[in-house]
């Protein structure tokens, strides 16, 4: 089988198009480029709805933490310390074992056991919390004098939070929010590793690089390739919101604009 042979028939398969049996023997290195690749699909998927979900429910989340009402402002530090304090893998054992114990229920919890569902919503819990934590502390950090000059133009309520709040707020949070953002996708690699199972052998990129590793007894091919993906993917993303982040600081003066720089370190 020719290698765009196998990229025909595995290139898709994560998702349940082509080829519906996994090679069982000769293990090529065109097969595992391509269905480790394949399963990127999933990753993408998870991290990439998650991440807009949560985007707005951070928002929402860092201002109850700042609301002068007790409540609202309780509410949202326990949602916080809630999914910030306990280890993803344990949210994914957790929520799963929720939905399956709430089946019974209603047929309306079915498609929550499902990782397309279940896996979504904790992923989109989690990176709300986190990143609402660091939009509270940019919304913290916004200029009193900002504030001010939006008082003193005669904005009040919704508009001088849209108009000033709000972007500032994101500027000043945009940096940290890309590790985040870089974070989420690398964790979308627990998704099948936890209580979420894989239907018909349709995993992520990490469920078919252990495929080829237990297969094959040598580890050392498809988790590099695993991890080159990773690496394409987060410089993709590292590109795509430091373009953002250049939009948000357009107003600024060339030399006081804040970039992102790729540092590449050794130790972390």
């Amino acid at each position: 089988m020719s290698c765009w042979e196998t990229i025909a028939d595995y290139g898709l398969r994560s998702i349940g198009i082509g080829e519906r049996v996994l090679p069982r023997e000769g293990f090529t290195l065109c097969q595992q480029f391509t269905l480790i690749g394949s399963g990127m699909i999933w990753n993408i998927y998870f991290g990439v709805l998650a991440l807009a979900a949560g985007f707005f429910l951070a928002t929402a989340v860092a201002l109850g933490k700042a609301s002068r009402n007790a409540v609202i402002r309780k509410a949202s530090a326990w949602f916080i310390f809630l999914f910030r304090g306990s280890p993803l893998f344990i949210q994914f054992f957790f929520a799963y074992f929720l939905f399956l114990a709430l089946k019974p229920v209603s047929p309306i919890f079915d498609p929550f056991t499902s990782a397309w569902l279940g896996a979504l919503i904790v992923l989109f819990l989690n990176t709300a919390a986190y990143s609402g934590e660091i939009f509270y502390g940019a919304l913290q950090s916004v200029p009193r004098g900002d504030i001010e000059a939006a008082d003193a133009y005669g904005m009040s309520g919704w508009s001088r939070f849209r108009r000033i709040t709000w972007p500032t707020m994101l500027r000043l949070a945009w940096p940290a929010y890309t590790n985040e953002a870089i974070f989420l996708f690398h964790a979308t690699t627990l998704v099948y590793f936890s209580g979420f199972p894989a239907w018909q052998q349709r995993g992520d990129a990490l469920y078919y690089a252990n495929f080829f590793a237990d297969k094959t007894f040598n580890p050392f091919i498809p988790y590099p390739i695993l991890a080159f993906y990773f690496i394409l993917l987060t410089l993709c993303i590292i590109g795509l919101f430091g373009l953002i982040n250049r939009r948000l600081n357009r107003h600024l003066p060339q030399e006081t604009r804040a970039r992102m720089k790729l540092k590449l370190n050794v130790i972390r």
